[in-house]
């Protein structure tokens, strides 16, 4: 029996033949992810662990982003502590404020992560790097102390799921949606550990930035990675930032996938999830048949949406329009090069002239940090990740996630809209 994609990657990073769907294995790791939340616990049981220095200092990455600019004192002594790490460690990849970025959007962007690496990481959305055909997961504090401390890691070889895609995206109709579709269709635990894997011809369709957030997403259909096949789209990306070499894997013919689903991206309609899970889908036609759902805020950006194509599709439909006077507007590019190529592609001035807020990056929001808490009772159109009770603020507000042109539409219309509805 053939092995797929992932199998292949974790098979030579366990030094061995192959590899079969639930072998326990200790695979070498090519880089080890932590943010300003996680890296201090993982730091404190380094020193439990009473380990001298790190496996390496350049396949460490330590990016303060979730509430940098430090928020309040807690948040100041998070950072603190990572950043007296790394200089004691000489990390070669530490990010510090003005040069740091959303931690997914950051690492691929710097080159950190190529096709067959085996990267894991102290996010659960570090899955995100999939898009470039790496093998990457989120783990616990303590697992990223271990990676650190011996460049390895353990692993349960995980079963796949095959995504057939086929056919061309609409207008309007981005990653966010096609990956919106997929966990409606087979709910948040539909891919309980188990590698998402992407192919067919409907992938040439989709771009860089719509792979990052299908991969990205892949946590919120219970998935361990979500993975794409590396074509002449990924190698332009590779070309481009990429700096070291690289080894391209492929999943065999007779691969053995426990489902597989095959996706018209034709016939996909920008899609919403409602609170307060993911996989509570409705298209744009269902909730033109539903009473006009008003939101208070809209937000743009997170390590899922605020990537340049993301802020270009949001500056095409705000331009000339402004939104609603009630509600908030807030953008969010990913990184500090994202925010540099936004401004001049005149993309801000887009924005603050349609009267949004334009932040520097950071999470923020998306997990109710800042730049953007909600209060008891309101509601958010946003291009993030997650929509669970109170995750971005008080527990009786609400979340709904979308792309990055039906969240702009919807900050000009005042209700969750479709572009195509604007004049």
């Amino acid at each position: 029996m053939g092995m797929t994609m992932t199998q292949k990657i974790l098979a030579a990073a366990a030094g061995l033949p192959s590899v079969e769907a639930g072998q326990l294995i200790m695979a070498k790791l090519d880089l080890v992810l932590g943010n300003d939340i996680t890296s201090p616990v993982a730091i404190k049981e380094l020193d439990k662990m009473k380990v001298e220095g790190v496996f390496d200092k350049d396949k460490i990455a330590l990016v303060p982003d979730h509430f940098a600019p430090n928020k309040d004192i807690k948040s100041a002594e998070h950072c603190k502590c990572v950043r007296e790490f790394a200089r004691r460690n000489k990390i070669t990849n530490y990010f510090e404020m003005g040069e740091m970025g959303i931690e997914h959007a950051l690492l691929p962007e710097k080159g950190l992560t190529v096709p067959g690496d085996v990267i894991i990481g102290a996010d659960s959305h570090t899955c995100t790097y999939g898009a470039l055909g790496a093998f990457s997961t989120g783990v616990g504090s303590t697992d990223m102390a271990a990676g650190m401390a011996t460049g390895e890691a353990w692993f349960k070889v995980p079963s796949a799921i095959k995504f057939n895609l086929i056919g061309k995206p609409s207008k309007w109709v981005s990653g966010k949606d096609v990956i919106l579709h997929i966990i409606g269709m087979i709910g948040v635990d539909g891919a309980l550990y188990r590698s998402m894997e992407f192919t067919g011809p409907g992938v040439a369709e989709l771009s860089m930035d719509d792979r990052f957030t299908i991969s990205n997403m892949a946590i919120e259909a219970g998935g361990k990675n979500g993975i794409f096949p590396v074509d002449e789209k990924t190698v332009e990306y590779l070309n481009e930032h990429a700096t070291r070499d690289y080894k391209v894997f492929e999943a065999d013919e007779d691969a053995a996938y426990d489902e597989e689903y095959t996706i018209d991206l034709s016939t996909l309609r920008p899609t919403v999830a409602f609170p307060h899970l993911p996989e509570n889908t409705h298209t744009i036609d269902e909730i033109h048949e539903m009473e006009p759902i008003k939101v208070d805020q809209v937000v743009i950006g997170s390590c899922t949406n605020g990537r340049i194509d993301d802020l270009r599709i949001a500056a095409e439909v705000l331009k000339g329009r402004h939104k609603t006077p009630d509600m908030r507007l807030i953008v969010i590019p990913a990184t500090q090069a994202v925010y540099m190529q936004a401004m001049e592609e005149g993309l801000i001035k887009t924005f603050i002239e349609a009267g949004a807020v334009v932040s520097t990056p950071t999470c923020g929001p998306c997990l109710g940090g800042y730049m953007g808490v909600l209060a008891k009772g309101e509601r958010c159109i946003s291009t993030t990740n997650r929509n669970f009770v109170g995750r971005m603020g008080h527990v009786e507000s609400e979340v709904y996630l979308a792309s990055p042109a039906v969240a702009a539409a919807s900050a000009v219309t005042g209700q969750i809209s479709c572009p195509c509805e604007l004049n």
